[in-house]
């Protein structure tokens, strides 16, 4: 169990790092291209990001629950759902998150924020009507090792690298059909449709790395709430519920689809393939071959 943990955290990192490597190569491409130009425009991108990242990084988690029409109850509201998360908060030694719960029959949860002290934790009706403790304990230690685990950080981040390479492909593809370059040789036209190729493929191969983190960030989550709880047999079981009854909100966001414990999305082939979640299958196939030690 500790190794599989171990083994995500590895592969994310690595995710991310080709992010990184990305977000430079395009810089160079800009460099070799314009050679000499003004740095006004990468300037501008540099701080745009900035100013956006800021603000995702301090309003996403109030953005993500008013998107879904979440809103926050107390215990007395519903002490079921409240103890679950209460004793898995204490087991996970992590701070008591808000609670919220969403009005829609579709069974579904998620978490969102920015780090354990700055969290929340929301139920659909739906996810509630089915699940008995058991399950909906293992969905919510899923949903806690996202806070654990500084999930939505990471999703921030990834989030906000994608939109810096689709914004630098942008303005890369616009300067090589209108900015000229250095001159009109036949190696800068070269490098011309070397850069027009890369600021169409960037995006795409931004959003693949996005979803790979989404994904690898699910199957670390399912391995931490069954570490929590020492029981992945509950987990599987929600699972399997969600994958006969279906996840498919009544309001769907494809902002937020990758915060919740399943996919929210209408179920598409094509949709599929570019999903942030893993196939349900998959993930009770490596929850009832996991193997636990203390």
């Amino acid at each position: 169990m500790y190794s599989e943990i171990a083994r995500n955290k590895r592969r994310s990192i690595l995710i991310m790092v080709l992010f990184v490597l990305l977000i430079v190569g395009l810089a160079d491409l800009f460099d070799y291209i314009y050679a000499g130009g003004s740095p006004a425009i990468l300037i501008g991108v540099a701080v745009g990001a900035l100013i956006y990242t800021f603000i995702s990084y301090y309003m996403g988690m109030r953005l993500s629950l008013a998107v879904n029409g979440a809103h926050q109850i107390q215990k007395k509201d519903n002490p079921r759902l409240w103890k679950i998360i209460e004793d898995l908060s204490i087991t996970d030694g992590l701070p008591m998150p808000k609670v919220y719960i969403m009005d829609d029959p579709a069974p579904n949860a998620f978490a969102t924020g920015r780090d354990p002290k700055h969290a929340a934790v929301c139920a659909t009706t739906g996810l509630l009507e089915i699940m008995n403790n058991d399950e909906l304990t293992g969905v919510f230690a899923h949903e806690l090792g996202h806070v654990k685990n500084y999930d939505s950080r990471v999703s921030m981040i990834a989030f906000a690298l994608s939109a810096i390479i689709a914004l630098l492909a942008d303005i890369l593809l616009r300067m090589s059909f209108f900015g000229g370059g250095r001159d009109k040789n036949e190696n800068n036209q070269l490098a011309l449709f070397i850069g027009i190729a890369a600021a169409i493929l960037a995006p795409l191969v931004a959003f693949l790395i996005q979803m790979a983190v989404s994904r690898q960030r699910e199957y670390l989550a399912d391995a931490t709430g069954a570490l929590t709880t020492r029981y992945p047999e509950g987990l599987a079981s929600a699972l399997k519920k969600i994958e006969r009854t279906g996840s498919t909100l009544k309001h769907q966001s494809t902002a937020t689809a990758h915060f919740f414990f399943a996919n929210p999305l209408k179920a598409h082939t094509i949709s599929n393939l570019f999903s942030t979640h893993p196939p349900i299958e998959e993930r009770i196939k490596r929850l009832e071959n996991m193997e636990l030690h203390a």
